[in-house]
């Protein structure tokens, strides 16, 4: 059956219903039912159960859950073992000057590459009583911290955020190498990274509320302003928590790189054998017991299972969206009215909208890669390309969103609440679109027919064999059912 325009309704439904309520799960849920309602009529609840299952049974919710209860675990045994103190404390040696303490945020949001939720809570724990101290104002010290969250982790192909987008795209028989590949054109995380840095050295002007902030303290106002953070974050890192040595942080990160890299880029070996060195480290210096460790091990498996749960409602809407046709009829749509040449920015731009007025991060490139990567495909244009647009367009959301995970995980850490944190940092993220939107336009004109067509064939020939394993597992289902 050809669902044509009707197909466009559960995404439709989701993304107003995010703006509406600001609500997600409900959202995805209400999408997934009103999926099963056009795909199965009366049969709609056992068609609900269904889209679920095909969803679970698939090779890219397994790998994602694996992935993000391992970083889950690792962040909450990181944090209360007091290596992420010790790391900070000894960068803090090198931060004499209210420059110097900028530049040390900055480069340590660089090192702290594995995670936003780590990286935010990590450099704002251990670097805001040096700028406090070097009379840096709180919001520069939140921009930056900011700046070097989600758009080092999508720059970075070993990190939770590359790890989780080679999982999605895995299913377009794309992996690890056309990741990194997309690395150097991820304009809008590029652009921001060096837009922070320059605005740390002073080669770039402080406007706005950045300003005023600046004019406070030189005043003899207080660094931290006088609206606090929101404290709708409870995962923050444990003052109380005593200091150990910065390579109770550094060896297991190590492990965790090298051990990957040695098994073909398979992050999930470099998070059991970093959780293996963590515990070994830890336990025989007595900074945790066994007991204390499994504790610790299960509240970060915790704070990951709504993460999870999302995941699993957005994959079966993928899977209904499939089943309606929806990456059929965008295609048909987009060929007419765009040319290839534009798809690129058109993803950046779409992205970065979609995730600045939902929210949510991980969950959009689930549903926008089943558009834009057969588009790609379709069009001809270089899939890397099209992954450092998706990419951007996360990244950008992911700092500029009021009410994403890393505002809200960067106000717990430096006490600047989501509001003001994006209107003063609103002038540098608009800078930073400009400068993409151009890039990625010169990037359309010239690169995007830089595709190989015999992985255009191979990538037809593995969506045909996903089709014939959802078919079985239909089949199955309905059997058991």
């Amino acid at each position: 059956m050809e669902y044509g325009i009707m197909s466009v309704i559960p995404i439709l439904i989701l993304i107003v219903g995010i703006i509406v309520t600001k609500r997600l799960q409900e959202m995805l849920i209400l999408s997934v039912f009103v999926s099963a309602l056009l795909l199965y009529g009366t049969g709609f609840f056992t068609g609900f159960i269904e889209l679920l299952y095909m969803a679970m049974a698939s090779d890219t919710f397994q790998f994602l859950v694996l992935i993000i209860f391992g970083f889950g675990a690792m962040i909450a045994i990181f944090e209360k073992s007091g290596s992420l103190l010790g790391f900070g404390s000894t960068l803090a040696r090198f931060a004499i000057t209210p420059k110097k303490s900028l530049l040390t945020t900055w480069f340590l949001g660089l090192i702290i590459f594995i995670d936003d939720y780590l990286n935010a809570l990590a450099v704002s724990s251990s670097m805001r009583s040096i700028t406090d101290k070097k009379l840096v104002p709180r919001e520069h010290l939140a921009y930056t911290v900011n700046a070097t969250g989600a758009c080092i982790c999508v720059l970075v192909p070993f990190t939770s955020w590359s790890a989780f987008a080679v999982g999605v795209v895995n299913d377009y028989d794309l992996g690890f190498s056309d990741y990194v590949a997309a690395i150097p054109f991820m304009f809008y995380p590029l652009a921001a990274v060096i837009i922070a840095l320059l605005l740390a050295v002073g080669l770039l002007p402080k406007v706005g509320l950045m300003k005023k902030a600046y004019e406070r303290v030189e005043q003899g106002g207080p660094t931290i302003p006088e609206e606090k953070g929101s404290a709708i974050v409870k995962a923050t890192i444990n003052t109380d928590v005593k200091k150990s040595s910065p390579l109770n942080f550094i060896i297991p990160i190590i492990v965790l790189v090298v051990v990957m890299m040695y098994f073909d880029n398979d992050l999930i070996h470099g998070i059991i054998a970093a959780l293996v060195v963590q515990a070994i480290m830890y336990i025989s210096q007595k900074i945790m017991t066994p007991t204390q460790f499994m504790t610790n091990f299960g509240e970060g498996l915790t704070t990951m299972t709504t993460l999870a749960f999302i995941i699993l409602l957005a994959l079966a809407l993928g899977e209904g969206n499939r089943e309606l046709g929806l990456s059929e009829y965008m295609i048909e749509v987009f060929t007419v009215f765009i040319s290839p040449q534009l798809l690129p920015l058109i993803a950046f731009l779409a992205c970065g909208f979609i995730a600045f007025i939902t929210g949510n991060f991980w969950a959009l490139i689930v549903l926008v890669a089943p558009i834009f990567m057969p588009l790609s495909f379709e069009m001809g244009v270089n899939p890397s390309l099209m992954i450092a647009a998706i990419m951007s367009g996360v990244a950008l959301g992911s700092q500029a969103c009021f009410y994403s995970d890393a505002i809200f995980m960067t106000s717990a850490g430096t006490g600047v609440s989501p509001v003001l944190q994006v209107r003063t940092i609103m002038p540098y993220v608009v800078l930073g679109v400009i400068i993409a939107t151009l890039l990625f336009l010169g990037a359309g004109f010239i690169i995007y027919r830089s595709f190989d067509e015999d992985k255009r064939f191979a990538i037809g020939e593995a969506r045909e064999r996903y089709d014939c394993e959802v078919t079985c597992i239909q089949l199955r289902i309905s059997q058991i059912i």
